[in-house]
């Protein structure tokens, strides 16, 4: 069973940035996607990013250019970086892995609060 544990969050104000987490238990190469989710209260949850086995991140528009998404094989770790923070950001952030049959693994989640 693997598991994904976020860290990181935090409040910040408007226009700062945090750094997001995200450790497995197990090889993040073994997925064939790993990335980031958030929840705002009352909305759906929603993609905020992605990283495949092969290639480079995706982003949702909403966040293109000023969030990043990197990894690290060697620590199973998956980063969010997340700069010019608005407060339409403030959600808990999940972390999501997608094995190849298909099978779905979920973070607990880590709240980020942009407010002044």
């Amino acid at each position: 069973q693997v598991q994904l544990v976020e860290s990181g969050g935090g409040w910040v104000q408007p226009g700062g940035s945090l750094n997001l987490s995200c450790a497995a238990s197990g090889s993040i190469f073994s997925f064939n996607a790993i990335g980031w989710y958030r929840q705002a209260p009352g909305e759906q949850r929603e993609l905020v990013g992605r990283i495949f086995r092969y290639g480079s991140p995706t982003y949702d528009d909403s966040v293109q250019g000023r969030f990043t998404i990197s990894r690290d094989n060697f620590k199973n770790t998956i980063y969010l970086r997340m700069n010019s923070l608005k407060p339409e950001d403030t959600a808990v952030y999940y972390c999501n892995a997608v094995e190849p049959s298909g099978r779905e693994y979920w973070g607990k989640g880590t709240l980020v609060t942009v407010s002044s």
